[in-house]
Parts: C-alpha cells; sequence; structure tokens
C-alpha cells in the first residue's frame, strides 16, 4: 500500500509529541516517590511507564492515518517496548537508558552488514526523499554506519557517568541535534551526488 500524505503538523506531533510530553512530564515529576502495591518508584519510572503506551497509541495513529509505518520505526517502537517494560518491571532506570545504545547499534550493524555486501540499505529507506547516484549511496551510509556506532559509544558513556537529568537532556535535545548537525554537514554529498527530480523519474520508468 502506498503511504498516504497527511498534514505535515501532525505527522510531526504524532512522531515528536510523545518526546515532548516524556521530557515535560519527567521535569514535573523527577523529585517525586509514588508508592504502589508497597514498591516505591521514582518519577522517571512513572514517567517511562506513560511514554511506553502513548508511543504505540501515536505509532498506532500514523499506520492509521498513512497506512505505512518504515522498518525502522517499527524496530524503534519493538525497542522502546522492551526496555521501557524491562525499566518498569524491575523498577531500574538503567534499561530504558540503554534503549538508544541498542537502537543505534542496531541501525549501525544493519547498515555494516549492508556495506560487507557491497549494498546500501539506507538507500532502501530513503532513496524516495533523497535521490542520490549509487556511489553517493555508498558514502552516506558508511558515513552514517559510523556515525550510529559513535551515538552508542557516547550514550554509554552520558548515561553511565552522569545524573539522570542530564541523560534526559541529552535524550531529548543532544541526540536530535546530533542528528541533524549530521545531515547538515553531507550538503557535499548531496550537491556532487544528488539527482534531480527530472533524472529520478526517467530512471524509475
Amino acid at each position: 500500500m502506498a503511504e498516504q500524505k497527511i498534514n505535515s503538523k501532525l505527522k510531526m506531533a504524532l512522531e515528536l509529541g510523545p518526546i515532548a510530553l516524556f521530557f515535560i512530564a519527567y521535569l514535573k515529576l523527577k523529585d517525586d516517590i509514588f508508592t504502589i502495591a508497597g514498591t516505591e518508584y521514582q518519577g522517571f519510572i512513572i514517567v517511562t511507564a506513560g511514554f511506553v503506551p502513548l508511543m504505540m497509541l501515536s505509532t498506532g495513529i500514523l499506520w492509521k492515518l498513512t497506512g505505512h509505518i518504515s522498518r525502522m520505526q517499527v524496530m524503534t517502537l519493538v525497542l522502546i517496548v522492551l526496555f521501557g517494560g524491562l525499566s518498569v518491571w524491575f523498577n531500574d532506570d538503567r534499561f530504558f537508558k540503554m534503549k538508544p545504545t541498542m537502537i543505534y547499534l542496531l541501525f549501525g550493524g544493519m547498515l555494516g552488514v549492508g556495506l560487507l555486501r557491497g549494498q546500501s540499505y539506507l538507500r532502501y529507506v530513503m532513496e524516495e526523499m533523497l535521490p542520490l547516484e549509487p556511489e553517493g549511496w555508498m558514502i552516506l551510509t558508511r558515513r552514517l554506519c559510523m556515525f550510529f556506532l559513535a551515538l552508542a559509544v557516547l550514550n554509554e558513556l552520558i548515561w553511565r557517568s552522569q545524573s539522570t537529568e542530564t541523560w534526559v537532556y541529552f535524550k531529548t535535545f543532544g541526540l536530535s541535534a546530533a542528528i541533524f548537525v549530521f545531515f547538515m554537514t553531507q550538503g557535499a554529498v548531496f550537491q556532487k551526488y544528488g539527482i534531480e527530480e527530472d533524472d529520478a523519474e526517467k530512471d524509475g520508468a
């Protein structure tokens, strides 16, 4: 099924809304302790418990409206449910903090496997949004593979050495900013290997 177009603001709200609500809820509840069934839970765990179903709901709505969910979105959701659930079940915030590490290791590893096979798996995901020549895709894939692996290492360093609040700020703003900066610095690749829309249509004809 072809992806159906929806309002860009609505799509952004569904994709980023849960993260924004997680951040706001954390700031409000970070110093609180909740006793549930005789067990004490820190605010971070309670916020995580709310974030998991909220992310499932927003992804489900996005799928319903567009008729399409990317493999990356599916894998991200699975890891959120898995590691968020483990944090709540064991009342241990370390599992949820490891989630970005696992996500970036998974994405970087998948891109690396494709590179070893002489293929760009990134192309399969982003080709419609960003038409490039094959060589351009290989260059961008190599760089993004290394970038994802670096983010995995960075997340481990942050959550293991810094406070929970520092990690939340890093997760909410730092990782997003890093990905934005990465793609902004790839302008030379896009300019050199980019394919004009007319050419792309001819290739696909």
